[in-house]
């Protein structure tokens, strides 16, 4: 399966004064596990010694170990082109550890496996409307969802090490939702409520079995890590029946002082503009976001998914239909004034549209760069880019799970040290 992420870089670690030698091998570990993460061309024990500084019969004695934790494996060798036995090149290990992405949106629930080479192993989508739904009763229809995921690592010979769980609202660091709109979700416990169930996950020192996000920022690491190489700093909008932004400067995720920016849904573009469900007037989910489009398209009360109303509307702009172009241009016009600002203030380069906005992007954009080109203030010389997401409407599950495994790259010696 297609890698759908890639660890950006080995962190070099430096120590200050006497190291216990647990310490000293933890530290080891994760210094080769990081080199064989971040390479596309699987390097040798010889070439992790070269660049890490450690001696050979460190880099072999720690190898040995990832192996044996199904870490790492053994590719095959290159054919022979001198004297000597050829050397082999080490790859993350496929059948290990992964992790679980979750999420819960307005109208779908959502659960998938990434193993540690960033590949996708399992993804369903269940289209379900939750806003007449208790939040006990959603999260019950994900434990369900996630069992047939955890089923179904197990079947591949992997372990689930830790979950992460997407909601479309404010998040609080205890997990505590404090609001979602569009839910109706209002100081929501959701690891309370997920606690009478049974475990998502096992157990692995280092690694939360459960993490709750907002999941416009889990959409942002998803995209952030699928494209190495890619921009270090950029906005991913996420528009579906909400529209959340994630935030990600300098290679991390900008949460705020209290982990809640990227609210880009409820920035005014219309003081005053109708209400917004949030109470609030001229929201910019009052004319981009998914119900929004869609009354404007002539379809309201057609009450599809957020994938299948993108599909729906690309296949109506596809076709020339007058109501859907003009729809998608109001859209994409609100959409642009909103960004503008963001850009103005944080100089971003980039700006990504994820969920349905990723379907929608081809005409999406050309109103975006219009207003871009308007309103920010260094548009002349130095253009912004406007693009749609390398995952499209799976970037928040991808990305929860995506981070579960990161946290294992960064520090393997808490699976490896987990009960057998």
């Amino acid at each position: 399966m297609a890698v759908l992420w890639h660890c950006q870089e080995v962190t070099e670690t430096r120590t200050v004064g006497a190291v216990r030698q647990g310490s000293l091998r933890e530290l080891n570990l994760a210094v080769v596990l990081r080199r064989i993460a971040s390479t596309t061309r699987p390097p040798s024990r010889a070439e992790i010694a070269a660049d890490t500084g450690l001696t050979r019969a460190t880099v072999s004695a720690v190898v040995d170990d990832l192996i044996a934790g199904r870490l790492v494996t053994e590719a095959d060798p290159a054919p022979r082109t001198g004297a000597g036995r050829p050397a082999r090149g080490l790859l993350l290990g496929g059948t290990g550890p992964a992790g679980l992405g979750l999420e819960v949106n307005v109208d779908y629930l959502a659960a998938c496996v990434v193993d540690l080479t960033g590949a996708v192993r399992h993804h369903e989508v269940r289209r379900i409307d939750l806003r007449p739904l208790s939040p006990a009763d959603a999260l019950t229809g994900l434990v369900d969802l996630a069992g047939r995921a955890r089923a179904a690592a197990d079947d591949a010979g992997l372990t689930l090490a830790g979950a992460a769980l997407a909601v479309p609202g404010l998040v609080d660091a205890r997990g505590l939702v404090r609001l979602a709109p569009n839910l109706g979700w209002r100081d929501v416990d959701v690891p309370g409520l997920l606690a009478g169930h049974p475990a998502l996950t096992d157990p692995v020192d280092g690694v939360p079995p459960l993490v709750v996000e907002n999941e416009a920022n889990l959409a942002a690491l998803g995209e952030l890590h699928a494209r190495p190489g890619g921009p270090e700093s950029f906005l991913h909008v996420s528009g579906e029946i909400g529209i959340g932004a994630g935030i990600v400067l300098d290679g991390a995720l900008f949460r705020g002082s209290r982990g809640w920016s990227g609210e880009l849904g409820h920035v005014p573009v219309d003081p005053g503009g109708p209400t917004c469900r949030c109470g609030a007037r001229g929201c910019l989910e009052t004319y981009a976001g998914q119900e929004a489009v869609l009354a404007a398209a002539g379809l309201a009360g057609a009450d599809l998914p957020a994938d299948t109303a993108a599909r729906r509307l690309a296949d109506l702009a596809g076709s020339g239909d007058p109501a859907a172009l003009a729809a998608l241009r109001a859209a994409g016009t609100a959409l642009g004034v909103a960004v503008a600002g963001v850009v103005n203030l944080l100089d971003l380069d980039t700006v990504v549209l994820g969920g349905g906005y990723a379907t929608l992007a081809q005409w999406l954009c050309p109103p975006v760069l219009a207003e871009l080109d308007d309103r920010v203030l260094t548009s002349g010389w130095s253009p912004v880019t406007v693009r749609p997401a390398a995952l499209g409407a799976e970037s928040a599950a991808v990305g929860g799970a995506g981070s579960v495994v990161r946290r294992i790259i960064a520090r393997p010696s808490g699976w490896l040290s987990r009960p057998q």
